[in-house]
């Protein structure tokens, strides 16, 4: 079975990033800048926001970073529309899940498109649809360009997604299915009102699984030779970082398969700074 190594492959991209950020800030004196706004204190929240800073500034993007109060949406919003305008912001992300009641979508929808590094505007979601996009959101594009780096052929599979949140399910669909490079797959979405789901994982070459529930997917319900893709960051008891697929056995029945953690979450974030030097890059070039 072969391991989708999203850790060394995100190293090698970020590798990259960093020479193309070094290229800028040679000849413009100024570096891409990444905003990043939470709000509340989720522990897992803080944890991935922190990891996307990291990054960042590894790669030596200049991050803006608010972490705002849970009760106080209207502080959300301002803060949406100061990094609209702020001139050395290139994109920026809300981090989501908001807190309970909050009006995401209204939220979502006071970014500027050209700078939605997280691609979930509806302009920039609407544009997947078309084809004609500029940019993926980050873990869609992160699980392209996996499945790209390691030779799996998409055009002509079945690929079953388990899981239909504006985040992956449903932008990943309009990626795989799309006419281009990377695409052109049959795709099947799977939700919790999906009737035997593993009837349906059972027939897929490729298996994507973004449910949040540790371990719901068993190795017999895989073809033999085929490809899972986890999206999954479950927390066991005791602090163990597991999948939504049970690692028992896969080796038996698998072809290829992302580890979790070390698997789709590096690239999330590469992805995502990616798209940050992309923006940035976009403005350059429309000032030039």
């Amino acid at each position: 079975m072969k391991r989708l190594d999203g850790k060394r492959f995100a190293g090698i991209i970020l590798n990259d990033l960093a020479r193309r950020v070094e290229h800028w800030r040679q000849i413009k004196g100024r570096v891409p800048g990444l905003g990043i706004l939470r709000a509340g204190d989720d522990p897992a929240g803080r944890m991935y926001v922190e990891n996307k800073i990291k990054r960042a500034e590894q790669i030596g993007l200049k991050v803006f970073y608010r972490n705002l109060s849970e009760n106080d949406e209207q502080a959300l919003v301002r803060a949406v529309e100061d990094f609209n305008g702020h001139p050395d912001i290139d994109g920026f992300i809300v981090q989501l899940p908001l807190p309970a009641g909050w009006n995401t979508r209204s939220i979502l929808e006071k970014i500027d498109p050209a700078k939605d590094a997280d691609g979930f505007h509806p302009l920039n979601l609407g544009r997947l649809l078309t084809d004609d996009f500029d940019l993926m959101p980050a873990t869609p594009a992160g699980i392209s360009e996996l499945l790209r780096h390691y030779k799996i052929p998409v055009a002509g599979k079945h690929v079953v997604i388990a899981g239909r949140s504006r985040i992956v399910g449903r932008p990943l669909a309009a990626v795989l299915a799309g006419r281009h490079p990377g695409g052109n797959a049959t795709v099947t979405l799977l939700h919790s009102h999906t009737p035997e789901p593993e009837e349906y994982i059972h027939r897929a070459d490729i298996f994507v699984s973004a449910v949040g529930i540790p371990h719901r997917w068993k190795a017999e319900m895989f073809k033999p030779g085929a490809v899972a893709v986890d999206v999954g960051i479950n927390t066991l008891p005791g602090g163990k970082i597991t999948g939504d697929i049970d690692p028992q056995g896969l080796e038996k029945v698998l072809s290829a398969y992302t580890p979790v953690p070390g698997g789709v979450g590096p690239m999330t974030v590469a992805m995502l700074l990616r798209n940050t030097l992309y923006l940035f890059e976009k403005r350059v070039a429309g000032k030039e």
